[in-house]
Parts: C-alpha cells; sequence; structure tokens
C-alpha cells in the first residue's frame, strides 16, 4: 500500500547550500590568504555543421577551457605585486625579452568549494595554468581599501575531483 506525504513532507527538503565565500584555492608560491575571488572553471565547446540535404546537423567539436579571473590582495610583505611577476617572469622575462618553456611556468591549481566547518565538499583541479594577464590595481588618494590585483589565468582543462 502507498504510503500518503503530508504537504511538509512533500515540498520541505533538508538541505545546506554551498556558499561563495566558503572556499580555498592553492597555487604554489603564492599563499592562500591572498586570493579574494576566484572564478570557477567553464568550458564551451565548438559547434561542426554537417551539411545533409536541406537541413544541417550540428556535432560537438573541440572543447575549449574558458580563462578565469582570480583578484587577490596585494600585502606588503610578502609582497603580492613580487610574488605574481615571479611567476610571470617563469613565462616572460622583460629585461631580457627571454620566453621560458612551458614546464617551466605552468602550474597545477587546486580549487576546493568548503563546508560551514571547514571541510572540502568538491575539488576542481586546473591543470597547466599559467598567467595570460596581470593587472596590479590602481592607486587612489579618496579611497581606504586595500590594492587588489587581477590575474587571468589560461589553462589546458580541468578536472571536478568531487
Amino acid at each position: 500500500m502507498a504510503e500518503i506525504l503530508e504537504f511538509n513532507e512533500m515540498f520541505y527538503t533538508d538541505f545546506e547550500p554551498s556558499m561563495k565565500n566558503q572556499f580555498i584555492m592553492e597555487i604554489d608560491g603564492v599563499p592562500s590568504y591572498m586570493i579574494k575571488t576566484a572564478a570557477k572553471p567553464n568550458i564551451s565547446f565548438d559547434v561542426i555543421d554537417i551539411d545533409h540535404m536541406n537541413l544541417k546537423r550540428k556535432l560537438k567539436g573541440k572543447a575549449d577551457w574558458q580563462p578565469i579571473d582570480i583578484t587577490m590582495y596585494d600585502p606588503i610583505t610578502p609582497s603580492g605585486q613580487q610574488i605574481v611577476m615571479e611567476w610571470v617572469r617563469l613565462s616572460h622575462e622583460s629585461l631580457t625579452g627571454r620566453d621560458g618553456y612551458s614546464s617551466m611556468y605552468k602550474k597545477d591549481i587546486d580549487l576546493y568549494q568548503l563546508d560551514p566547518l571547514g571541510a572540502k565538499v568538491s575539488s576542481w583541479k586546473l591543470k597547466g595554468a599559467w598567467i595570460s594577464s596581470f593587472n596590479p590595481g590602481d592607486n587612489d588618494w579618496g579611497a581606504g581599501e586595500a590594492v587588489e590585483m587581477t590575474v587571468t589565468l589560461t589553462y589546458d582543462y580541468a578536472i571536478l575531483e568531487f
């Protein structure tokens, strides 16, 4: 015999949503406390059109992982700008014009979503990440706020581990 559910049982579900401010990003050489915001990986696919009589069939083409932006605080010590520029110099040295091998400047990055108690509930791994853009922020006599830097990370692909 089927059990009849009450109104409250049908529409109420106990759950704990993930919160945007409960995350940690780990980048080799970059203190995690410097990272204020971090976009999650996102992917798009090329579309291949196959002509067939009076219509087009659409197929999935190559995957393209989109660059993500992270906003970082710039502490005085250790210097946030210096930390980022040391990573940039692995791919391009301003003084000499020398470019580095990808094995020198590409890093694997971990992005964890946390629960209210700090346990990892979700894990993204960005493979082969490197800095494709760096903006060290600006100064403003009228502002009483921390200097923030913006870094754009380009990466080969991402894995949602759990």
